[in-house]
């Protein structure tokens, strides 16, 4: 199904003709090389000697913030888990015997600060919501026993408690899925000339950023080994770009990055880069659209990168891998970031009988913090978050989400 198209979209580009024009792309893969990147960086310089070297105009010489943080500067995971209390576990179980005992058939379009109250907590709750929002950028709520809950009970706490961080939900695909279980429940082969979404194997992630404003993970199971989680501050990749490599960002910041996005019949490019309002700088961007990979391969009408772009592309996943936070998250554990102040990425993991890796996830919004939208994110975040005929039928998956396997040269959801 192709994505609808809304008010800021940008700029078509015309779709080529393959059999008499081959498309020549660098040399960039899904995870890239170090080696690769390190030869274009030396080949590029000596092509170009005469770079900016400047940042562009209307853009920072540096970001000075909370959220511009080196994983380093961590002493321990103390520094960013919010501890539930005992006395916390209670009031959210009150919480939801208050929402399970109202009238009426509800369900999780029904779970709000006001079906699911949390009287002493809900303050501290939107303490983290603020820091999202205008501090590091990322928290780990932890005291959660999932086990002691039932699918559907685990639903309605995740809401409830993230209710008081950031309250409207977003849409997860074009069926209305608005929570993902992302688990490995296919293995990662090829079948009948397609291969599974990431969200459903065991496969590891590079850095990247989801559509959503907020991204919420609720670990109701963890992997016998492997699955860790890496943030990394967009801030803090753009300082280092702004130091060291002024011209990058030119590059960041262009318009013609071409996605493999196909909608109203035509490809179209946006920045990978843009200004959040008074928030400055941020990224917004996966990996695959841009470069193409094993299980989702590009098609082939899509126009190439500049050799200047994967060069680009390359150093932000350098840089993001350099200064990423590792956060192992435990059982119970929720995990709770500003996508645009984020880049974050996954291990590979392995699950046995006893272990399974098991996360909810939630894109979310805070209507009263949210970051300005770009005007090239228009048409992504309407996708998202807006009145549109996709999410006028919610589905809320209890126990699983379908492993939909992504179609040929097409995105199959808003993931």
């Amino acid at each position: 199904m192709a994505c609808p198209l809304a008010l800021g979209s940008v700029s078509p580009l015309p779709v080529a003709k393959t059999a008499q024009e081959p498309i020549i792309r660098p040399n960039i893969d899904w995870f890239p090389s170090y080696k690769v990147y390190k030869d274009r960086v030396d080949r590029l310089a000596a092509l170009n000697p005469n770079r900016p070297t400047t940042v562009p105009e209307g853009w920072p010489t540096h970001i000075d913030a909370e959220r511009a943080w080196s994983g380093s500067d961590f002493k321990s995971e103390n520094d960013y888990v919010v501890q539930l209390s005992p006395e916390d576990i209670a009031e959210i179980d009150a919480g939801l015997a208050h929402f399970k005992d109202l009238p009426g058939n509800l369900g999780p379009d029904d779970v709000d600060q006001n079906t699911f109250p949390l009287p002493t907590l809900g303050s501290r709750l939107i303490n983290v919501a603020n820091t999202i929002h205008n501090g590091r950028g990322f928290a780990v709520l932890r005291g959660l026993q999932p086990d002691k809950y039932s699918n559907f009970d685990n639903i309605l706490v995740y809401l409830g408690v993230t209710s008081y961080i950031a309250e409207t939900r977003g849409m997860q695909d074009f069926d209305g899925r608005m929570i993902l279980h992302i688990q490995a429940v296919v293995d990662d082969v090829k079948k009948h000339g397609s291969m599974p979404n990431s969200p459903y194997v065991a496969r590891a992630q590079p850095f990247h950023t989801d559509l959503c404003d907020i991204l919420s993970l609720y670990a109701l199971g963890v992997a016998a080994y492997g699955g860790e989680s890496f943030l990394a501050s967009s801030a803090k990749i753009y300082n280092e770009i702004a130091r060291t490599r002024p011209d990058v960002l030119h590059v960041l910041a262009s318009d013609d990055w071409p996605f493999d996005e196909f909608w109203n019949g035509e490809y179209h490019t946006r920045p990978i880069m843009h200004l959040f309002g008074p928030h400055g700088p941020g990224f917004q961007f996966s990996r695959r659209p841009l470069t193409g990979a094993h299980f989702s391969p590009h098609h082939p009408d899509v126009p190439a990168m500049t050799e200047a772009q994967a060069e680009a592309l390359d150093m932000v996943y350098f840089l993001a891998k350099e200064h990423a936070v590792e956060i192992a998250l435990r059982k119970g554990d929720i995990q709770i970031f500003n996508n645009f102040a984020m880049l974050h990425a996954r291990s590979s993991f392995t699950d046995d009988a006893t272990a399974r890796r098991h996360m909810l996830r939630l894109w979310l919004r805070n209507e009263d913090l949210r970051w300005p939208t770009p005007r090239p994110l228009e048409r992504l975040s309407w996708e998202c978050y807006g009145d549109n005929a996709y999410r006028q039928n919610a589905i809320w998956d209890i126990e699983r989400s379908p492993p939909e396997l992504r179609v040929k040269h097409r995105r199959a959801s808003c993931a």
